[in-house]
């Protein structure tokens, strides 16, 4: 049976780690060196970092800070934020990040997928996909959910997946930091249209929010957070033991 993951995640402004609601709103929570190093030591199973204005800004996401988290965390790492180019996997991938997440550069240039897989592996290249009901169907957003690319989500992911894309990071902006649950209704569609493991993000607001979510969806092999494990509302080793005596396998 495949280990399922608990990945924290920083969302990170300015240097500093910060968390809003349906991607708004944002308040500043702490230093990702300091809270990467944390979650390393409590048994997250990876951690992700993203640089969430690096798009928007049209800059190159920041490496010294990336730098100084990989150094004092000994957990697999996925970075993405401003990933435009291979020569911005590179760079990233040097700091010691394990994995690079692409979003908007994907959506401008979805060739970007194929010549990072066939450069780096397929297991290094994760399309992270901000997506939001409009009008009933599911769509692309861009930028931080800050822009509506008017395409179709399920049929991108599939596409992107196809180009060489070997995870899946689905970031429901509709449950955001809302904390009712993941949005199982949108994890399932990606879920039966790709057979590359998928990460759910967005809403999870307490333990019996990853047991409904594995439980509904064992295809799903992730479930990512971010307010509830900062803020100390749900902690991680608490986590796993309490999934564990629900016959969920996760890594204690």
């Amino acid at each position: 049976m495949i280990t399922k993951r608990i990945i924290p995640c920083l969302d990170v402004k300015n240097g500093r780690v910060v968390k809003g609601v349906n991607f708004e709103g944002l308040s500043d929570v702490s230093s990702p060196v300091e809270l990467g190093k944390y979650y390393s030591n409590c048994g997250a199973d990876e951690l992700v970092f993203y640089d969430i204005t690096a798009s928007a800004e049209g800059r190159a996401l920041f490496t010294d800070i990336l730098k100084e988290v990989a150094k004092t965390i000994f957990i697999p790492l996925t970075v993405g934020g401003g990933i435009n180019t291979i020569d911005d996997f590179d760079r990233v991938l040097k700091c010691g990040a394990d994995k690079v997440s692409v979003n908007s550069g994907a959506i401008r240039n979805p060739e970007l997928i194929r010549e990072a897989a066939q450069k780096y592996g397929n297991q290094c290249v994760v399309i992270s996909a901000d997506v939001k009901r409009v009008d009933g169907v599911f769509r692309v957003f861009a930028k931080g959910g800050r822009e509506n690319t008017g395409m179709e989500a399920i049929s991108w992911i599939k596409s992107c997946v196809e180009k060489g894309a070997g995870e899946v990071v689905l970031n429901s902006i509709d449950t955001d930091g809302v904390k009712n649950g993941f949005d199982l209704e949108m994890l399932e569609a990606v879920c039966n249209a790709v057979n590359v493991p998928v990460i759910a993000s967005g809403g999870a607001g307490c333990a019996e929010d990853f047991l409904t979510l594995f439980n509904t969806l064992p295809k799903v092999d992730a479930g990512l957070a971010a307010s509830i494990f900062h803020f100390g509302e749900v902690k991680i080793p608490k986590l796993k033991k309490f999934l564990r005596e629900n016959n969920i396998n996760v890594r204690l």
